[in-house]
């Protein structure tokens, strides 16, 4: 088999498994836990839960976002193209559709492309943040930075080789599916789960702030 065939076929079934078990087993740890918090179930509240979504999903609907208008600007475009461009690109609903049989609504390619070049301009600011900005640089780990560098990379290489740069398409080709898969099997492992953990959080966080402490948590 040759690198292309074994990072598409073997090693993809690979990461997503170790995606999904990390998943629930690390989702069956969290509620676990939740269990003995009698504060949460008492108290949760569908309400608040919902007003925080709205206002942590809008751009500078928090506080916090408010007060860093610039970092809180790049974040979002940042996470906006890492969740959009994955999901609905072309490409990627291609190879489902070939695999699998099933497709969605994709975005046009001048918008993928955008947003990919968005991505990666934006998560190289965040990751230099991380070196020169004093406060950040002190809490940041290696991990950090690493995650931060694969993310780039995924794009990177899925960019060159949509347009078949630098690389043969083979190369270039398996070396993207190849960090995304990286990132998959470190998503239930690392702070990356937060896309997860995000919802479960604020539920958590706007129950107790709206209902027990009659405050908001935005």
């Amino acid at each position: 088999m040759t690198f292309f065939e074994i990072v598409r076929g073997p090693l993809a079934w690979v990461s997503f498994l170790v995606f999904f078990l990390g998943l629930v087993y690390n989702l069956y740890n969290f509620f676990k836990r939740a269990q003995k918090d009698k504060v949460l179930y008492g108290y949760f509240s569908l309400k608040h839960t919902l007003r925080s979504y709205l206002f942590w999903l809008l751009p500078f609907g928090s506080y916090s976002m408010r007060q860093r208008p610039l970092f809180t600007a790049i974040s979002y475009v940042f996470h906006v193209g890492l969740l959009l461009t994955p999901l609905f690109f072309l490409g990627h609903i291609e190879m489902w559709k070939e695999s699998w049989g099933i497709s969605w609504w994709a975005l046009p390619n001048i918008v993928s492309d955008f947003l990919t070049v968005l991505t990666i301009i934006c998560g190289v600011i965040l990751l230099l943040r991380r070196f020169l900005v004093k406060d950040v640089k002190y809490l940041s780990t290696p991990i950090d930075y690493a995650l931060l560098a694969l993310v780039i990379l995924v794009f990177l290489t899925g960019f060159l080789a949509r347009y078949q740069l630098v690389f043969t398409y083979q190369v270039i080709a398996g070396l993207h599916i190849l960090s995304g898969e990286m990132m998959l099997v470190l998503i239930p492992f690392t702070k990356l789960s937060h896309i997860f953990y995000f919802w479960l959080i604020r539920a958590y966080t706007a129950s107790e702030f709206g209902a027990v402490r009659r405050s908001k948590d935005y």
